[in-house]
């Protein structure tokens, strides 16, 4: 190990020793998407080493969908996509957070952001287009 590697630790077991994440086990991270001019946080979803690949080479937010067991662009059938400007490791390089240009809505439901709800119900977010015209 050299001596740039001992002060940060090294390269672990599943950690991309290019960008220092730490894909762990399963090789996914979860990535939290924040609307880099107002701060609000859009959504959280996971990354493979794919989907971060893709994510520089393109600018454009990629995942990777547990549920369909593959790699996800975002927006991809909405044409509600994500511009990437700029993407964070956090300490532990098991967390990425990408600061982005939303285009339209993020949430699925038609909502600007996934998090327009509290714990008791009540509705704080806005729908900025009807998920039955898009998908």
């Amino acid at each position: 190990m050299s001596d740039a590697d001992a002060e940060t630790g090294g390269a672990g077991e599943g950690e991309d020793d290019d960008i220092g994440v730490d894909f762990g086990e399963n090789g996914l991270v979860p990535a939290v998407a924040q609307d880099a001019d107002s701060g609000e946080v859009l959504m959280l979803a996971y990354v493979s080493p794919e989907a971060l690949d893709r994510t520089r080479e393109t600018g454009e937010a990629h995942y990777y969908s547990r549920s369909r067991d593959e790699l996800w662009y975002k927006g991809g059938s909405s044409g509600h996509t994500q511009a990437i400007r700029e993407v964070r490791v956090d300490c532990d390089a098991d967390t990425l957070l990408y600061l982005v240009d939303q285009s339209v809505g993020a949430c699925h439901t038609g909502h600007r952001s996934c998090f327009h709800r509290t714990i008791d119900g009540e509705h704080v977010g806005e729908r900025v287009f009807d998920p039955d015209e898009v998908y």
